[in-house]
């Protein structure tokens, strides 16, 4: 009890340093995403579904090749009619990642237990140069 009273400096430091190690893990284990390679393997080898959650202008403007347009306004009611198989993968996408990580919570609320988020959205998707369709 002595050593921890004599060195309550340096067991905080310790402390404080683990932390700060462990942080990147915890943040990174928070976020649910496949990569653009990781979505397109899903695409062709377990047929994933993929649902942009962008608005119809800019799901115009370009979007997944096949992807289907559920607006995150609309998301909860058009899900089922979209992606009938709860059991098949879904992938989530919008501009940057964001409003798909929003719908991943309800997504997951409402059965489709493989949902996944595209991690950095179409932005990621275009930076690795897979096709972009526009309507």
């Amino acid at each position: 009890m002595k050593f921890i009273i004599d060195n309550w400096m340096l067991i905080s430091v310790a402390f404080v340093s683990g932390a700060m190690l462990l942080w990147p893990a915890v943040q990174g284990g928070a976020v649910r995403g496949v990569s653009a390679a990781g979505a397109v393997q899903l695409i062709n080898r377990e047929r994933a579904v993929v649902v942009d959650v962008c608005g119809a202008d800019e799901f115009a403007a370009g979007h997944v090749t096949g992807a289907r347009n559920v607006p995150l306004g609309e998301f909860e009611q058009r899900l089922p009619e979209v992606v009938k198989n709860k059991t098949v993968p879904v992938i989530l996408v919008c501009a940057s990642g964001m409003r798909a990580n929003r719908a991943l919570a309800t997504a997951k609320r409402l059965g489709y237990e493989k949902a996944q988020v595209l991690a950095g959205g179409m932005k990621a998707w275009k930076e690795a140069n897979l096709p972009v369709e526009k309507a």
